[in-house]
């Protein structure tokens, strides 16, 4: 008998069915091509090939011709069977041991590894060679019970829920908070700027100035170097830097466990440097006994954490929608089929019913009247028609007949089929979509992995930038004083030139800081 071998060509530019069969027909005519198989969603031929008259350089070569793009692919390993087995009964080593001598012997077997602690058998399989019923039929035969590994079918693992819950709950909290903060700024600001221009005509009567001042309210000093504006900022920011940003502080602390920086890092930095600063400012106000109220960086938190909790939660959102979508399509798939035994003349011997895992390719499926087809396969016997909208969005049934191709987890309307298995397990066009949504949602966009990198960078960047900040002024101060007192306003002249300069440079370092942290949504 004349060798075969086996090849697999990487076929780009297919876009339907129709394609793949034009590739398998005109193919199938060349000498030396013993079968051709073609998955459309994974853009795979599998060609087995006489390679005494063809070689694959020539076959890609052929699928060019018809107008497609083909490459020869490396790696043959592509094709293993790889299976997963519960083996019970089994007492000692030399079980396992009897059980992988078995198996390693059998014709097909590549690999084969039992753990007698989890009782479970991974084994990797010639497709070409075996199947998994024959795995397990091995296995049965030694005196052992086996059974597969149940695959989770419900896609918990892109379930985005619990984050969209979460970034939800942060959003609301920080907004809730943030509103009457910003309220209170915007009020100082415009009571602030009436007050100044006041200041610079000179023209209002007294009466109106002492209006204009009653209404500084927020000013009062509850105590000595506390004003009623900078407590109810201070009361308002707590629960957000608590419940808002609990989440960003567990991140970034495990950033920081794996030294890493990333925006979580920046974020709970800023918010906290400015919080912090803020409070000892506060208690140092109080312990001088102020009569200026001191500038405090309240505000700053919550608006961050607003901001970034929005961003957070709508790209969950985003990312939850497509996951559902996923789900739908894993929930699609047939789990059992019934697997058919022909005799000659087509005549039905016997039949059973199978996980759809176990089913092999040129197994003979039976496909009643309402089931789904667990495989795809080519159509032996039988007349019926389809229902494909599952994959191709065509609302009208397609008619079926011996000889066409049908897609696992379509629904077969009206009559019984007797299907070939061509496509099994993980190569079905079902599984390939699967597939392929989720490699896009784990995968990055070039864009996106240039973005990681820069606020790889970023971060550290801009704290280094913002000590130098800190570093440069106090030296400044210290070097010609007028300078800091010509841009810090305000400040009271009973404290000493040192800490004016230092409190100077820390509003100028903690600015630097907060202004960074939404380049983080640009980033985002």
């Amino acid at each position: 008998s004349k060798t075969i071998s086996k090849c697999y060509v990487q076929v780009t530019g297919m876009t339907c069915a129709s394609c793949v069969a034009n590739i398998e027909r005109n193919l199938r005519r060349e000498d030396g091509i013993h079968s051709i198989l073609v998955a459309l969603m994974a853009g795979k031929a599998e060609v087995r090939y006489n390679p005494a008259v063809i070689h694959p350089a020539a076959i890609a070569e052929l699928i060019r011709e018809l107008g497609f793009g083909a490459t020869v692919m490396e790696s043959c390993g592509e094709g293993d069977g790889i299976l997963e087995l519960v083996v019970r009964g089994m007492t000692c080593a030399s079980c396992v041991h009897k059980i992988e001598s078995t198996l390693m012997k059998t014709n097909g077997v590549l690999y084969c590894s039992v753990a007698l602690a989890t009782n479970k058998a991974h084994i990797k399989y010639d497709p070409e060679a075996i199947g998994p019923r024959d795995v397990v039929q091995v296995i049965k035969d030694l005196g052992f019970t086996t059974s597969l590994v149940k695959k989770d079918r419900s896609a918990s693992h892109l379930d985005h829920k619990q984050e969209i819950r979460q970034w939800k709950r942060s959003f609301v909290v920080s907004l809730v908070f943030c509103i009457p903060v910003m309220g209170l700024m915007i009020y100082m600001m415009v009571m602030h700027s009436q007050l100044s221009r006041a200041h610079a005509h000179h023209n209002m009567s007294s009466e109106e100035m002492e209006a204009l001042h009653s209404s500084m309210v927020l000013e009062y000093q509850l105590l000595p170097g506390l004003s009623v504006m900078n407590f109810l900022s201070f009361l308002l920011c707590v629960p957000v830097q608590v419940f808002g940003g609990w989440h960003f502080y567990i991140r970034a602390s495990r950033a920081l466990r794996h030294n890493t920086a990333n925006m979580d890092v920046l974020v709970v930095l800023a918010t906290s440097v400015a919080f912090l600063y803020s409070f000892i400012i506060l208690l140092v106000a109080m312990a001088e006994r102020a009569k200026v109220n001191p500038v405090t960086f309240f505000d700053t938190p919550p608006m961050l954490f607003v901001f970034i909790s929005l961003g957070r939660w709508l790209e969950h959102v985003a990312k939850g929608k497509t996951s559902e979508a996923l789900a739908r399509l894993i929930s699609l798939q047939a789990t059992e089929a019934t697997i058919v035994t022909l005799g000659p003349g087509n005549v039905l011997l016997s039949e059973e019913q199978v996980d759809v895992e176990l089913v092999q390719r040129g197994d003979i499926v039976k496909v009643v009247p309402g089931g789904k087809f667990p495989v795809d396969g080519r159509v032996i016997e039988g007349h019926s028609m389809v229902d494909e909208s599952l994959i191709t969005g065509e609302a009208m049934p397609v008619t079926k007949r011996p000889g066409n191709t049908v897609i696992a987890g379509s629904i077969n309307q009206n009559g019984t089929l007797l299907i070939s298995a061509t496509h099994v397990g993980a190569d079905t066009t079902l599984s390939q979509i699967v597939k392929l949504v989720e490699e896009a949602q784990t995968s990055k966009a070039p864009i996106q992995q240039f973005a990681d990198k820069l606020s790889g960078y970023f971060v550290p960047f801009i704290v280094a930038v913002s000590v130098v900040t800190l570093f440069a002024w106090i030296i400044i101060g210290f070097v010609d004083f007028e300078i800091v007192e010509k841009y810090f306003l305000g400040y009271n002249k009973s404290i000493s030139a040192a800490e004016v300069i230092i409190r100077f440079a820390f509003q100028a370092a903690i600015t630097v800081l907060c202004i960074a942290c939404p380049c983080s949504l640009g980033l985002a």
